[in-house]
């Protein structure tokens, strides 16, 4: 099996050091990345880095705004870097008017990056499972009046009460990686086999399914490099 890990999960060593960081979850045995900024460097530098150290870039977490406000920009850097997934990790959508808006957007852009040979994602929270003030369901909406691919996180799936081995297989058309996360109910996010998420059913179901797994290890306790190899060696644990 291959794992990717979304350098979020590290954001306290790629703030400082991207290169390095790369390098050392190279080290622990990932072999592909998604990329949460690139903190200045150059699609160049980048592409360079990831070859040196044996990674393939899986996708980047990318606002929406650089997709429709720079997007002849934004197609070259992807391309650069060899990424075919750009995901939007979350966006204010807490009205109708703005989940129009959105859907708009993503309407406009999909068939662009498509024709560039570039997929157009969405990443959930928990809120998008929660109907807004005015009664709008955000996931509802993305699902069903866009073409966006979909990147389950399964913990905030589970935040909100859904089953994520459920939504992998009722969204199974529209998956192109699942992020595999754990924590607690309420929000509280911990490395891979210490919460109370289901990953281990998320894992065989995505295995099952032939979905990429991304990790995502989000409180740096005590650091992230630390989280990434606890949930890296949970991953390989399940191999047996």
């Amino acid at each position: 099996m291959e794992y990717g890990i979304q350098m979020y999960s590290v954001r306290d060593f790629t703030e400082k050091d991207l290169e390095g960081a790369l390098y050392q979850v190279a080290d622990m045995g990932y072999r592909y990345v998604e990329f949460a900024g690139f903190f200045g460097r150059s699609a160049e530098k980048v592409r360079d880095t990831l070859w040196c150290a044996g990674l393939k870039v899986s996708g980047t977490h990318t606002g929406w705004q650089e997709v429709a406000e720079h997007f002849e920009d934004t197609v070259r850097y992807h391309h650069t870097i060899g990424n075919t997934n750009i995901i939007v990790p979350g966006a204010d959508l807490s009205s109708q008017e703005k989940i129009d808006a959105f859907v708009e957007m993503a309407n406009k852009f999909q068939p662009l990056l498509e024709k560039e040979g570039i997929r157009f994602g969405y990443h959930n929270h928990s809120h998008e499972f929660i109907p807004n003030q005015d009664g709008s369901l955000i996931y509802d909406n993305i699902v069903k009046r866009t073409n966006l691919m979909l990147e389950l996180d399964t913990f905030w799936a589970f935040n909100a009460g859904r089953d994520p081995v459920k939504m992998m297989e009722e969204l199974k058309d529209r998956l192109t990686f699942i992020h595999i996360k754990d924590g607690f109910k309420g929000g509280e996010g911990m490395p891979l086999g210490q919460g109370e998420a289901p990953v281990a059913a998320v894992y065989k179901k995505a295995v099952e399914m032939g979905i990429p797994m991304v990790v995502e290890s989000e409180t740096l306790k005590p650091d992230g490099m630390t989280e990434a190899r606890v949930c890296i060696e949970y991953l390989k644990s399940q191999e047996k």
